[in-house]
């Protein structure tokens, strides 16, 4: 199919982006949702879920990088990791350039995205699929966290905005599941969306954070796809120093870890807890006035 079409995304009410496309790569409807794969030419490869944009090709790597590299990092001794969600495996694939990583699972809950990813974005998540490391659980990712016996170092949940089946990711039941599988002193980061566009998502998610961990807190990174200033990026864990990390100390784990980024560096890891007061008051909010 050829160009002269437009793709509106309505996420945010009385906001619409509207991307045009050269090319309709693929467009169909499955048991979850109605998904969408065009050309456009500022974003490259644009990957639609039920009307949301979930991934370009042109700039998928900062969102992948720091939800990734910035938990890892700060952890400093991540062991087993697991992703929720990521269907277009762009963060299997950062998580796995750390070679201390011995086990990566992912739970997703429709395979027909993770097959069309890898057909589709063999660009940035060829590698995964070969990796003996990357384990792919297709199931309920709210229901795996309750019930497995198996615990991680690092929880990364990539999920979709809280509506349809991706609401179950944002409740206080989720994140406790969450917490009952990590180990201690693990680490949960979380999609939390555009701030100045969602800004009860953050602060609803800081809330039910901060009745189960000991710190909970956000980071933010400037995503272009992602509409309406920065993008913030959930933080809990039980380990209060994690997040301060010195500026020495990640140079050092990163100079280990030894791969390139486009976006994160040590530096960037630091100042993306430097939050702008609008966000920072969002935080606040739901901690309750705590920490």
């Amino acid at each position: 199919m050829t160009s002269g079409l437009v793709f509106n995304e309505t996420l945010y009410p009385g906001v619409e982006v509207k991307y045009t496309c050269d090319t309709v790569i693929f467009q169909d409807r499955s048991e979850h949702q109605d998904l969408v794969l065009f050309e456009n030419p500022v974003f490259g490869k644009v990957l639609m879920l039920d009307g949301v944009t979930q991934v370009t090709s042109a700039d998928e790597f900062i969102y992948h990088e720091m939800m990734a590299h910035v938990p890892i990092l700060a952890h400093g001794a991540a062991r087993k990791v697991l992703i929720i969600g990521g269907g277009d495996c762009g963060m299997a694939e950062e998580v796995l350039k750390h070679k201390g990583v011995e086990k990566l699972t992912q739970v997703e809950i429709d395979r027909s995205v993770v097959d069309f990813s890898k057909e589709n974005f063999a660009d940035f998540n060829a590698s995964v699929f070969d990796d003996p490391r990357f384990d792919l659980v297709i199931a309920d990712g709210a229901r795996f966290v309750a019930e497995t016996d198996e615990r991680f170092d690092i929880v990364l949940v990539d999920s979709t905005d809280p509506h349809g089946p991706g609401a179950v990711l944002f409740t206080e039941e989720f994140y406790r599941g969450v917490h009952r599988c990590l180990t201690p002193g693990g680490i949960l980061v979380t999609q939390n969306g555009v701030p100045f566009l969602q800004r009860e998502e953050l602060v609803t998610s800081i809330r039910h954070f901060s009745g189960i961990y000991k710190d909970a807190a956000a980071y933010i990174a400037a995503i272009p796809t992602y509409f309406g200033g920065h993008m913030a990026f959930g933080w809990a864990t039980d380990n209060v120093e994690a997040r301060k990390t010195s500026l020495e100390v990640l140079q050092q784990r990163f100079a280990e870890a030894n791969f390139d980024t486009r976006y994160y560096t040590p530096d960037v890891h630091q100042a993306a807890f430097a939050l702008p007061r609008f966000i920072g008051d969002a935080v606040t909010e739901g901690r309750g006035d705590k920490g």
